[in-house]
């Protein structure tokens, strides 16, 4: 008789999950359309050319891809062993690490759920209940009581709260790997830009230190000329004048060295006292990429990692609004204990000494003063948030690929002009370094001609590495190639609840 209830109680149990299942609630979620424009910024094709007097041309090719190690088409080997330092070292990349295999095991913990959770108790006790315990006051006796009970739990998903709730854990690995990979996009993007910075900042000191010789040279001429009466002092003054300017110059370019110096060690991992500066490369020892790579619109909302965290949260917001319909209706639960209970530790194992109960319950929420009501609203609001906050990323990116493109394209424009100004400049001084061995001129001249050429050699290096850091904004505005460890971070783990919630 007993065997039948149990029967029939697994049997209701099964019924009631089995008839239930195909009721799973909460809004289907649908990823975004890739933003319906054919380009990023007006009159610019897509295989525009920047040609640059004195430097490879530049070409923009939709067909060329975006390479992980986007670095290394700038052909410099002491550039990759940088970004290898930071993107093994660099702090930042170690906690976004960390943050993705946290999240890994929080969906672990969620897909816990979806099993049976078994418990085992055993216990031991000596009571000694008082006479009133059996209505009167007759005497009472003392006695033992062991226990050991296996308990059985099962909440079967008859709505999808546990799929839901699983998948909101599920978007939150996906938001962890796009941080990975937007992290180490930032730290090899910082890398490149700082060390293209460091190689123009050194030879600037280079070219100021430089002009600085040849100012004080024309000092000592003024001062001399002044001496013998062929000037009076204010040439002297203003020569004067411009070498403190020169000075001050140099200090701040050191200044700025020092701190860039500073900057590449930490991006690297490393105390500023650590840096082997023989380890940065010059700027003649990178290669300006002769073919760019320049995604399609609708490929780019797939590659910027920022875009993918921010459509990943999406999901999760999504799976959020369908959990709070879900607690909006009944959740079943199915529970057995077995074990065995005696007064005497001889008798534990005996046949008479065992104890059983399996049931099933079904709770539903019939009043509780809107809140849940409430809840779901919060959840779509939170979803409209996040949506807007995806939107908001879109542009933000377009932007960043719309500034760079038309950086490049200026920036080629510039460089140009300042090749011609360096070229004509160097030109001049030749010449008049010819007069004044013919002893056509004296040697003013010729230091003055100098101090102009290095002038433009410095403007000449500032344009070309801005041209070398707007080529590497361009990998990163593109969201850099994409790392095998994070295209598929979260596949592995969705595969217990890929159906999409109706």
């Amino acid at each position: 008789m007993s065997s039948g209830r149990q029967g029939c109680s697994v049997a209701l149990a099964a019924l009631l999950a089995g008839g239930l299942a195909a009721c799973a609630v909460g809004p289907r979620y649908a990823a975004p359309a890739a933003p319906a424009v054919g380009g990023y910024t007006t009159e610019l094709a897509l295989d525009e050319h920047f040609p640059v007097a004195g430097v490879a041309t530049q070409t923009l090719d939709a067909q060329t891809p975006v390479g992980a190690h986007w670095w290394k088409e700038f052909a410099s080997g002491k550039l990759d062993a940088l970004v290898a330092v930071a993107l093994a070292h660099n702090p930042t990349i170690g906690a976004a690490q960390a943050t993705l295999e946290q999240a890994r095991f929080e969906v672990k913990a969620a897909q816990g759920a979806f099993f049976p959770h078994v418990a085992a108790n055993l216990g031991a006790e000596r009571e000694h209940p008082s006479g009133a315990a059996t209505g009167g006051n007759f005497g009472s006796q003392t006695y033992n009581v062991y226990t050991g009970q296996l308990a059985v739990g099962y909440n079967p998903d008859v709505f999808g709260i546990n799929r839901l709730v699983t998948r909101a854990a599920e978007a939150q690995v996906d938001v962890a790997a796009s941080q990975l990979a937007a992290a180490r996009l930032a730290i090899a993007g910082n890398v490149v830009s700082t060390t293209v910075a460091l190689a123009a900042l050194n030879a600037e000191l280079q070219a100021t230190r430089k002009t600085m010789t040849e100012q004080e040279r024309i000092l000592k001429l003024t001062r001399a000329r002044y001496t013998l009466g062929a000037t009076d002092e204010t040439p002297v003054l203003t020569q004067q004048s411009l070498l403190a300017s020169t000075r001050a110059s140099l200090a701040q370019l050191a200044q700025a060295r020092d701190k860039a110096l500073h900057l590449l060690a930490t991006l690297t991992g490393e105390f500023p006292a650590q840096l082997d500066t023989a380890r940065i490369p010059a700027l003649d020892e990178m290669t300006l990429p002769a073919t760019l790579p320049l995604s399609l619109p609708s490929q780019l909302v797939r590659q910027r990692p920022d875009i993918r965290a921010a459509e990943a949260q999406l999901r999760g917001a999504n799976a959020q609004v369908g959990e709070a319909v879900a607690r909006m209706y009944p959740i079943l639960q199915v529970t057995a204990d077995f074990g065995t209970q005696s007064n005497l530790t001889r008798t534990f194992f005996d046949p008479a000494s065992r104890i059983w109960d399996i049931a099933a319950g079904l709770a539903a929420p019939l009043f509780e003063g809107g809140t849940l009501r409430a809840q779901k609203h919060a959840a779509e609001a939170a979803y409209r948030s996040v949506f807007a906050n995806y939107q908001g990323t879109v542009l933000d990116a377009f932007r960043d690929v719309a500034d760079v493109l038309r950086a490049l394209q200026h920036d080629a424009e510039f460089l140009q002009a300042q090749t011609t100004a360096r070229d004509t400049s160097q030109r001049a001084l030749t010449l008049v370094t010819t007069r004044y061995q013919a002893g056509d001129v004296d040697l003013l001249p010729v230091l003055t001609n100098e101090i102009q050429y290095q002038n433009a050699r410095i403007a000449w290096v500032q344009a070309a590495a801005q041209r070398y850091a707007d080529t590497a904004g361009l990998y990163v505005a593109l969201g850099g190639g994409e790392w095998p460890e994070t295209t598929t971070s979260a596949t592995h783990v969705r595969a217990s609840a890929a159906a999409t919630v109706d």
